[in-house]
C-alpha cells in the first residue's frame, strides 16, 4: 500500500514538513488530554472520598497500567499494525477519561486511571514503532526527539486549558476537554497510512516465525546491557519531578515558587529538544546521552547544597537543560537496535524497562530518604545519574547500525 493521506515521502525525499500532520498531531493532541487531566485526578479523587494516600495512588495507578500494558500493546501491535493501535488508544482512553468522569465511586474512578495508564503503553509503543519505520536512520533522533517535545508542549497546554473549562463547568469537566482531545488524536490517527511493508508481513513472506520470546532470546544480551542503563535513566528522570518541590518545601519556599522552578525547567525543555536529536543525528548518540545524565546528576548534586530560591532556580534550570537533551534518546536508542521483523516485540521490553525505572525511581527515593535525609536521597539520585551515564558511554555504539 502506497504512503497516502497525508502524502508520507519516500526515504530518498524525506522532508519533516511532509510528515509533521501525520506524525506529530496526534502526539500533540495525546500530551493535550494527558496535560488536562492530570493536574486534577487527586482533588477529584479527594471528592470522592478517598484519602490523601489513596488519592495519591489513583495517579499511580496510570503508571502502573502503563507498565503492565507494554507487552500486551507490542503483541497488539504485531497483529494489526501501528494505525489500528493508535487509534484502538485514542479511544481506549476517551473510554478511561468517560469512567472517571461519570464515577460516583472511588474503585470505579481507579479503573478508570487505570485504563488511562493502558491507553499510554498502546499509544506510545505504537507512535515509536511508526516513527521508526517512516523516518530514515539520517533523521531518526530529531524526529523522535521531536515528538517527545511535542508531547511536553501538548502536556504544557492541557492544564491551561483544563483550567478555562473549569472555572465555569467544575473540576470533572477537565475530562471533557481530555475526552475531546485523545478522539481528535484517534480521528487523526485514522488517516495515517498502514506502513507498506509490515513486519508481519514480511515474516510471512520469510517463512520466519518471530515471537516476542524469541526476539527476548535473540537480543537478551542488548536487554541486560544497555538496557539496564534505560531504566536507569528512567528512574533519574522521574525522581527529578519528585526532588524539586521537595527541597523547594525543605527550604521552605511557598507552592507558588516550586511551581515557578517547574516552570522555568519546562522553559528550557522545550527550547533544547530538537537541537539535541540534530546532535545525536550528525555527532553520534553518545554526544547527547552522556552529557545528559551528566547534567543531571550534578544538578541533583549540587541541589542539596543550595540555601535560597536564586540558587534553586540555576539548579532546577541545570537539571531541565539535562532532561530537555535527553528528550527523545530512549526511543531512538530502541529505534537504533529494533529489528525489522518483531519490531514491536523488541520496543515493547524496551519501553518496559524504560516505565520500570520510571515507576522505581520515585519509589526509590522515597526508601532512602525514610532511612537517611532527604538531602542523601537525592544526592544518591545524583550517583544513579553518574551509573546511568557510565553504562551509555560503554555500550552505546559510536554510530547508529542500519536496521535488521
Amino acid at each position: 500500500m502506497a504512503l497516502r493521506s497525508f502524502g508520507l515521502p519516500p526515504v530518498n525525499d524525506f522532508s519533516f514538513r511532509k510528515i509533521a500532520l501525520a506524525a506529530f498531531g496526534p502526539a500533540l493532541l495525546f500530551g493535550i488530554g494527558d496535560g488536562a487531566i492530570l493536574p486534577v485526578v487527586v482533588l477529584l479523587a479527594r471528592e470522592l472520598g478517598a484519602s490523601i494516600p489513596m488519592a495519591a495512588l489513583a495517579v499511580t495507578l496510570i503508571s502502573i497500567g502503563c507498565v503492565l500494558n507494554n507487552i500486551p500493546a507490542s503483541l497488539l501491535i504485531a497483529r494489526w499494525g501501528e494505525r489500528a493501535a493508535i487509534v484502538t488508544a485514542g479511544l481506549w482512553s476517551a473510554l478511561g477519561m468517560a469512567v472517571c468522569f461519570f464515577a460516583t465511586h472511588y474503585g470505579v474512578f481507579a479503573l478508570g486511571c487505570f485504563m488511562m495508564g493502558m491507553s499510554q503503553a498502546i499509544y506510545n509503543l505504537a507512535r515509536q514503532s511508526y516513527m521508526t519505520e517512516v523516518v530514515p536512520l539520517s533523521h531518526r533522533a530529531r524526529a523522535l526527539s521531536a515528538l517527545g517535545g511535542v508531547v511536553r508542549i501538548g502536556s504544557f497546554i492541557g492544564p491551561f486549558l483544563s483550567a478555562a473549562v473549569i472555572h465555569f463547568h467544575g473540576l470533572s469537566s477537565a475530562f471533557a476537554v481530555g475526552i475531546v482531545a485523545v478522539l481528535s488524536a484517534a480521528a487523526l490517527g485514522a488517516r495515517i497510512p498502514d506502513l507498506p511493508d509490515h513486519p508481519r508481513h514480511q515474516a510471512a513472506q520469510s517463512g520466519k516465525r518471530v515471537s516476542l520470546l524469541s526476539t527476548f532470546a535473540d537480543h537478551r544480551r542488548i536487554f541486560l546491557t544497555l538496557g539496564l542503563a534505560i531504566l536507569l535513566v528512567g528512574a533519574v528522570r522521574a525522581a527529578r519531578s519528585v526532588v524539586l518541590p521537595l527541597w523547594a518545601d525543605h527550604l521552605g519556599l511557598a507552592p507558588t515558587a516550586a511551581s515557578l522552578l517547574f516552570g522555568l525547567a519546562g522553559a528550557i525543555e522545550t527550547l533544547v529538544f530538537y537541537p539535541a536529536g540534530k546532535v545525536m543525528d550528525t555527532r553520534g548518540r553518545r554526544a547527547v546521552a552522556l552529557p545528559a545524565m551528566l547534567i543531571m546528576g550534578a544538578g541533583m548534586l549540587l541541589m542539596p547544597l543550595t540555601g535560597s530560591f536564586a540558587a534553586l532556580v540555576l539548579v532546577a534550570m541545570l537539571i531541565g537543560f539535562g532532561n530537555g537533551i535527553s528528550s527523545g534518546m530512549n526511543m531512538t536508542l530502541g529505534a537504533d537496535h529494533a529489528p525489522v521483523q518483531g519490531r514491536s516485540y523488541f520496543l515493547g521490553v524496551w519501553r518496559l524497562l524504560a516505565d520500570i525505572g520510571a515507576t522505581a525511581g520515585p519509589a526509590l527515593l522515597s526508601l532512602i530518604v525514610s532511612a537517611t535525609t532527604l538531602a542523601t536521597g537525592i544526592a544518591f539520585m545524583g550517583a544513579v545519574a553518574a551509573l546511568a551515564a557510565a553504562l551509555l558511554h560503554r555500550f552505546i555504539p559510536a554510530r547508529a547500525a542500519p536496521p535488521r
